[in-house]
């Protein structure tokens, strides 16, 4: 992922299986934006958000990502090539933005693809959560 990043990288036990204590460790809230373009009228800003969970009985690790975008006031004029290509319930996307105010380029999925690789590499499985 590139751009600028931000947020929380801490490891603590999952939020979402309370009961589990410390058996399960948790990356929350690691995000990047991505694509920035402003000027005096409004802006856009395209942030990639990924949120990575380990399951070390089960040699599991857990992967959630989600591109957001946010705009406010009138953003400035941007032109966009973005590819897409979708298998199954997996999506990868390249998302390039050119405008007056700036622009940036996404790569959703690049992240994931490259957490498989090295999950696998290690032993352990790789779920991609939808």
């Amino acid at each position: 992922m590139g751009g600028t990043g931000s947020g929380c990288a801490a490891v603590g036990a999952c939020p979402s299986c309370p009961a589990a204590g410390d058996r399960h460790l948790f990356l929350r809230n690691t995000s990047q934006t991505a694509i920035t373009s402003k000027w005096f009228l409004g802006g856009r800003k395209v942030t990639d958000t990924v949120t990575c969970r380990l399951v070390p009985e089960a040699h599991e690790v857990h992967l959630r990502e989600v591109a957001m975008e946010t705009s406010w006031g009138m953003p400035p004029p941007t032109f966009t090539v973005e590819t897409t290509t979708q298998s199954g319930t997996r999506v990868t996307s390249t998302r390039t933005d050119t405008s007056v105010g700036g622009g940036g380029r996404l790569e959703f999925g690049k992240f994931r693809e490259e957490l498989a690789k090295v999950t696998r590499d290690a032993g352990w499985t790789f779920v991609y959560d939808v």
